[in-house]
């Protein structure tokens, strides 16, 4: 199992849950009640699951393939760590994510 942190907009956390490895981040965050809509059903042609990682948990995914890259750079607030929940999968022991502004 992997634990998740669930930071609010001002880095204040708001949640902890866990999940099964490989599970998507997409699915959890809803589960946890988080602020995240999906509206495109993953299918990245939006930009409503926008997340921002920790550093340490943005190295160690798969880099963002080119749609990705395409619908984050129409994501509010996007950052370096910036990533669609949709197409993040669950690993390792822990995952830090931050709702954006």
């Amino acid at each position: 199992m992997t634990l998740i942190r669930f930071l609010r907009s001002d880095g204040a956390l708001d949640r902890e849950v866990e999940a099964a490895e490989g599970d998507n981040l997409l699915d959890v965050a809803q589960a946890a009640d988080q602020p995240l809509e999906g509206t495109c059903g993953k299918q990245m042609s939006c930009s409503t699951c926008h997340v921002i990682l920790s550093e340490e948990d943005f190295a160690r995914l798969p880099p963002a393939g080119e749609d990705e890259e395409d619908m984050l750079d129409l994501a509010y607030q996007a950052q370096r760590t910036s990533r669609l929940a949709c197409q993040v999968r669950v690993g390792g022991a822990t995952m830090t994510v931050k709702m954006p502004g």
